[in-house]
């Protein structure tokens, strides 16, 4: 969840296009008389996020009588697909959550339709609780491109990917924790000899994907990062990285380790076998870990992917004011509560990766092993972002030919050469 990220909470809450826009008409939606504050967010009310952000409007009404937050829940998808019209219209939200990324938030800046937020960032120190590599997605340039420029967006919370392992499934089958990537696989030879799918995927959505960029990012390093997301050099998607990721992805839904029947599933699919105890294994993101903190029933534990320096993560999807907000210095002040140590620390205790929390807060032992281990990411500058972020319409071309990929439609090099002519066509002329 985009990512990215493609968030579990988007398909879980999504709403349809025409609900969406209905929303944006309702008769008081373009309010301004500085009394409501219209905030869209498509977060799982489980979710840490969900959690912390419900204790934030709590916060916010109190510190601000006689206003209302208008909360509505969206989902991730309508927001993505309908967010330039609306935010183009006099019925956009004054604040809303909206991924971060130059297809994305990086866009929407460069067609003028988010409120610059550099002077606000500075005057209330948003600027000096972000580090170096989460700030990188809250600043964009003139061509939208993320890294250098003004302030569009910030988060409050950081995300990061990371193996997800049920240790009750790992114990049945006598297999032991993989230290390393030929643990890895060895362990999932050995589940596949016992009639077990190892890895939960979701070929519709994000994770097939960012299985395949993981696997690409075992042999690249920052600079090759650098070309691929911020255009500093000539990106080749048929080099050593890239190849071994399509054909390693490749021969693993050959050799049973992916399941090709879920060529047409969802990340809430994938997520949802995760925590019936019916996949051992999971590669995904931290804005999974709260829920399967809630809900599953089993022992689990996580670790970073192994034999890479690099893997999936950034700083969180970014709090936004439109240009056409009506209430811009409540959003501010709503974005300043979610940054303070009590949403913070909050949201570190929930399962979410914090920006400002205080360490001693962090009282919940799994929660402390997920910021230790996001820790341990940024001091190697480990956070390598999401394979969709470079151009606009990436994310649809890298889902419909993963799936080729996993359907054996289309061998590893037409991937990479689709893939390329994509890329080539969507990056910015240097």
């Amino acid at each position: 969840m985009s990512t990215a990220r493609r968030r579990v909470a988007a398909t879980a809450v999504m709403l349809t296009g025409s609900l969406l826009l209905a929303s944006c008409g309702d008769s008081d939606s373009g309010s301004s008389d500085g009394k409501t504050l219209r905030l869209w967010h498509y977060e799982g009310p489980d979710s840490a996020m969900g959690q912390a952000w419900t204790e934030a409007i709590k916060e916010f009404e109190a510190q601000h009588p006689g206003v209302k937050v208008k909360f509505e829940e969206k989902g991730f998808e309508q927001i993505q697909k309908t967010a330039p019209m609306v935010l183009n219209s006099s019925d956009a939200p004054d604040i809303m959550e909206y991924n971060k990324g130059n297809a994305t938030a990086g866009q929407l800046s460069k067609q003028g339709l988010l409120t610059d937020l550099t002077a606000e960032a500075t005057a209330r120190g948003w600027d000096k609780k972000l580090s170096a590599g989460v700030r990188t997605t809250s600043v964009y340039d003139t061509n939208g491109v993320m890294g250098s420029g003004k302030w569009y967006g910030v988060p409050n919370y950081a995300e990061y990917t990371m193996v997800f392992y049920n240790k009750d499934l790992f114990a049945k089958h006598k297999i032991a924790e993989p230290k390393s990537f030929d643990e890895l696989t060895a362990a999932m030879d050995k589940f596949v000899a016992a009639g077990v799918t190892p890895l939960a995927n979701a070929g519709a959505e994000y994770m097939a994907q960012q299985y395949l960029y993981q696997l690409a990012l075992t042999k690249a390093d920052r600079s090759w990062v650098d070309a691929y997301e911020l255009y500093k050099g000539e990106t080749d998607f048929h080099d050593a990285a890239w190849t071994y990721g399509a054909t390693t992805f490749a021969d693993w839904v050959k050799k049973g380790y992916i399941g090709k029947t879920s060529t047409s599933t969802k990340a809430e699919d994938a997520g949802v076998s995760f925590i019936q105890g019916r996949a051992p294994i999971l590669f995904s993101g931290s804005w999974w870990y709260g829920r399967f903190q809630a809900e599953a029933e089993f022992d689990w534990g996580t670790f970073l992917w192994p034999g890479s320096d690099l893997t999936l993560g950034s700083g969180g999807n970014l709090w936004v004011v439109p240009k056409n907000a009506k209430n811009k210095d409540l959003a501010y002040d709503f974005i300043d509560i979610t940054m303070s140590k009590k949403i913070q620390n909050l949201l570190g205790n929930k399962g979410g990766v914090p920006v400002a929390a205080d360490a001693s807060a962090i009282t919940d032992p799994k929660s402390k092993t997920l910021i230790g281990n996001f820790n341990t990411l940024s001091q190697r500058d480990g956070l390598a972002f999401y394979p969709d972020w470079p151009v606009t319409g990436f994310y649809d071309v890298l889902v419909a030919e993963t799936q080729k990929l996993m359907t054996g439609s289309t061998e590893p090099d037409d991937y990479l050469t689709a893939l390329q002519e994509a890329y080539d066509k969507g990056a910015p002329k240097r």
